[in-house]
């Protein structure tokens, strides 16, 4: 029989329910009770040295330093991002204004064209019309000298050689119907002679009555009938020939303004009191 020192204890057995073998109790050493004045994290240090003012003054000073290197480190960090930033507006700037200066070139340079072309157009217009004007004043011009000219040579012919009133005549009484009554011969007194001996029988065979007019230019002649007139007065075939050709005016006319034609027999009274005619029996 056991006595009761000898029994475990419930505690100690509760506490301590496991032997850990050696074998398990790996990396572990022996603790040997050593003594507790060779510790020498047990032994007091020593106070640090109080810095005296000098070594404050360096400290401050290399503080302010450092702080100051850092300051103009900042502020040439920023100078640099400000002028960083600057050149890329102003390249940026330039580039759209590059850009909008090319445009506005662009739209300047059309609207200069369309406006040029629209000038030039209305120029070349105007040059053409005042070239036409100038052509059609020259054609005129040259036209007026020569029918002048030829108005000249026309009067020169007519007083070189008188004798052309001759078949003058002879056509315009060739010209009337034979059925033609009361048949008047009217020629310019210089032309009379001539127009009696060498129309004589053809005035004859018409019953024609031969008389001075000096109304009638020398040259042509006026023939009067009870059915028609024949006008071949020089001012009037002139005249006929020039409005044929377009002409009027001052170039249509043979000598000043051409008198109306003359009123047939039956109305010979309305002709002018101060140029009487005198009547020859052909």
């Amino acid at each position: 029989m056991t006595s009761s020192s000898d029994r475990p204890s419930p505690r100690a057995a509760g506490s301590y329910a496991r032997f850990i073998p050696r074998e398990e109790l790996e990396g572990f050493s022996a603790w040997k009770p050593g003594s507790f004045g060779d510790d020498p994290s047990l032994k007091p240090q020593a106070a640090p040295p109080v810095p005296d003012a000098e070594s404050l003054r360096r400290q401050a000073e290399a503080l302010a330093l450092a702080q100051a290197r850092r300051a103009e480190e900042a502020r040439q960090r920023a100078e640099a991002a400000r002028l960083q930033a600057l050149q890329e507006a102003r390249e940026g700037g330039y580039h759209d204004g590059y850009r909008d200066g090319l445009e506005a070139l662009e739209n300047f340079k059309r609207s200069f064209a369309t406006q040029t072309s629209a000038q030039v157009g209305a120029l070349l217009q105007q040059f053409q019309q005042q070239l036409e004007g100038v052509e059609q004043d020259l054609a005129r011009r040259v036209t007026g000298i020569v029918l002048e000219v030829a108005r000249q040579v026309l009067r020169s012919e007519l007083q070189l050689r008188p004798e052309s009133v001759l078949a003058v005549t002879q056509e315009a009484l060739g010209s009337l119907l034979t059925s033609a009554r009361h048949v008047v011969l009217r020629v310019h007194p210089d032309d009379h002679a001539l127009i009696a001996d060498g129309c004589a029988e053809l005035l004859a065979a018409r019953g024609a009555r031969l008389q001075r007019d000096a109304q009638v230019e020398r040259g042509g002649c006026l023939v009067e009938s009870d059915i028609a007139t024949v006008d071949a007065r020089v001012g009037t075939r002139w005249h006929r020939a020039m409005v044929a050709m377009g002409q009027s005016g001052g170039a249509a006319e043979w000598d000043g303004p051409v008198a109306a034609s003359p009123a047939p027999a039956s109305q010979s009274q309305h002709r002018d009191p101060a140029a009487p005619a005198q009547e020859t029996q052909a």
